[in-house]
């Protein structure tokens, strides 16, 4: 815009580099690249056993989940049918229902206890690692014999022992974060449509 008073530019590609540090470390490090393939693996078998993949999160990770379950019911890359894939922080009935009735530390454990069934695919994203409602969603999804998933940053201890697949980012800066939790996702959905869409099927 011709008279722009304000240069960003050393800002933004600082941002840009930030952003790309934790992808740097995840691509130079096999025990995150071994721990998306083998998530990708259980979705894939979960779907030829007719099950199906529950997100859920809060805040920006809602919304990532909401993004990622899209993928994998419309399309991700190629013409395909249509596979079971749902978000729980998206019926705004349920969540204030549950909230008001429950608290909001049960709203996607009530929630898993409606929907989810043994061998489903459950993935809860917290940046934080902390948040309770989905510790308690993915402690109640174990229990039930579902395979529990966490997308999560450097902090895990809260609910590391509730996950049978910890898929952590090495940042702890939230933004950074969720940059690759929708990259991880992205390449999750893409391995997961190929193999049983694709050349893989």
């Amino acid at each position: 815009m011709e008279g722009n008073v304000y240069n960003f530019k050393n800002e933004i590609k600082t941002q840009i580099e930030e952003s790309i540090a934790p992808k740097k470390e995840i691509i130079d490090n096999d025990k995150y690249i071994d721990v998306i393939n083998d998530t990708a693996g259980e979705i894939i078998v979960a779907y030829k056993k007719n099950k199906k993949v529950l997100w859920f999160g809060n805040g920006g990770s809602a919304a990532d989940a909401q993004h990622l379950a899209c993928e994998l019911v419309s399309k991700f890359c190629m013409e395909r049918e249509a596979i079971p894939s749902i978000a729980l922080n998206t019926n705004t009935s349920i969540l204030t229902a549950v909230s008001n009735d429950y608290g909001y530390d049960k709203v996607f454990e009530r929630q898993i206890e409606a929907f989810a069934e043994k061998g489903d695919v459950l993935i809860g994203i917290t940046t934080s690692g902390e948040s309770l409602n989905v510790i308690r969603a993915l402690k109640s999804g174990k229990k039930m014999g579902a395979v529990t998933v966490a997308f999560t940053g450097k902090r895990a201890d809260k609910l590391k022992d509730f996950v049978d697949y910890l898929i952590t980012v090495p940042s702890d800066n939230t933004p950074h974060i969720q940059e690759s939790h929708i990259m991880i996702g992205h390449i999750i959905c893409y391995l997961v449509e190929k193999e049983l869409f694709g050349n893989g099927k």
